[in-house]
C-alpha cells in the first residue's frame, strides 16, 4: 500500500518560498494551461524538446529536485504512456520491422515519439505546477478563473478536508500496524490480507460519509445554503507575475516563429510527425 501521507509533504513542498513559488496561482495555472495546449497541438519534436528545456530551467529555479520531480514523472508516465507503446504497430507507413503479424511502421515509430515528447513536456509543467501549489491555492485560482459554482465549491471542500481523510487513514494503519498486520508478510494467506484492506476501504468510506454529514449540518448551522458564495482572498498579480506570463507567451511565439521559417534546417526534429 503506497504511502498517502506523503501528499501532506507534496504540500510544504508547495508552501516553500521561491521566484516561481511566490507568483499568483492563477498566473501558475494559465501558464501551466497555455503550454500544454502548446505541446499537444505541435506537429514537430522541437516544440516539446525545447519547452522541456524551459522547464527544467523553471524547476531550477523554483528551488526543486530534478530526482523527485523525475521520480514522480514516473508514476505519471504509464497513465498516458501506455498508449505509446501500441502506435508503431498499429499506425499506417512504410514498414521497418515485421514478425509474424506484427509490423513496425515508420509512421508509427515518429508518432509515439512525438507522442512521448508530448506527454513528458506536459507532465513536467503539470508537476512544476502542483509543486508549486498548495491545494487551497489551486481550488481558489479555479474559482477566480470562474469555474462552474458548484464544481469550485465541493473542490474546495474536497481539499480543506483532505488531510483529514489522510489522518483519518493514518491512524488506521497505525491500529492495524500495532497488532503486527502486515500486508506484504507471507505469514498469513493472501486472501485474508487482501480482506482486511477491503474492510479498512470499507471503513474509510463509512468514516467519509459520517464526517461528511456532521460538516453539511455544522455548515447549515452557520448559515449555509444553496446560494452561498465562497470566500476569495482579493489579491490581484503583480509586476513578476505579469512579466512571467509574458516571458512564456514570447518564448512560444518564438519557437513557432523558428519552426515555421526554419523547419527544413533543424532536421528531424523540425520534421512534421503527426499522424493526417
Amino acid at each position: 500500500m503506497a504511502d498517502i501521507t506523503q501528499i501532506i509533504r507534496f504540500d510544504e513542498l508547495s508552501s516553500k518560498s521561491s521566484p516561481i513559488h511566490d507568483l499568483e496561482g492563477r498566473i501558475k495555472l494559465i501558464s501551466t494551461i497555455l503550454i500544454i495546449i502548446v505541446c499537444v497541438t505541435s506537429k514537430e519534436l522541437f516544440i516539446p524538446i525545447i519547452i522541456e528545456i524551459m522547464l527544467l530551467t523553471i524547476l531550477k529555479i523554483a528551488d526543486l529536485s530534478y530526482i523527485d520531480s523525475f521520480k514522480r514523472l514516473l508514476l505519471l508516465l504509464p497513465f498516458g504512456g501506455a498508449i505509446i507503446i501500441f502506435q508503431p504497430f498499429i499506425q499506417p507507413g512504410n514498414v521497418l520491422w515485421s514478425y509474424s503479424w506484427l509490423t513496425v511502421t515508420d509512421g508509427g515509430l515518429n508518432w509515439a515519439i512525438l507522442l512521448l515528447a508530448r506527454i513528458i513536456a506536459t507532465l513536467t509543467a503539470i508537476i512544476i505546477y502542483s509543486s508549486t501549489t498548495p491545494l487551497q491555492e489551486m481550488a481558489s485560482s479555479f474559482r477566480k478563473l470562474k469555474m462552474p459554482r458548484d464544481l469550485a465549491m465541493i473542490l474546495s471542500i474536497m481539499v480543506r478536508f483532505l488531510f483529514l481523510f489522510v489522518d483519518e487513514l493514518a491512524a488506521i494503519r497505525k491500529s492495524q500496524k500495532s497488532r503486527n498486520f502486515d500486508i506484504h508478510s507471507n505469514k498469513t494467506s493472501y486472501k485474508w490480507r487482501v480482506k482486511q484492506v477491503g474492510y479498512t476501504i470499507g471503513m474509510m468510506f463509512l468514516k467519509a460519509y459520517e464526517q461528511g454529514e456532521r460538516v453539511h449540518k455544522s455548515m447549515v448551522s452557520r448559515g449555509f445554503s444553496d446560494a452561498s458564495e465562497m470566500f476569495d482572498e482579493k489579491k490581484s498579480p503583480e509586476k513578476t507575475d505579469y512579466i512571467y506570463i509574458i516571458s512564456i507567451i514570447i518564448i512560444v511565439i518564438i519557437f513557432e516563429i523558428i519552426i515555421f521559417k526554419y523547419s527544413g534546417q533543424l532536421g528531424y526534429i523540425g520534421q512534421n510527425l503527426s499522424i493526417n
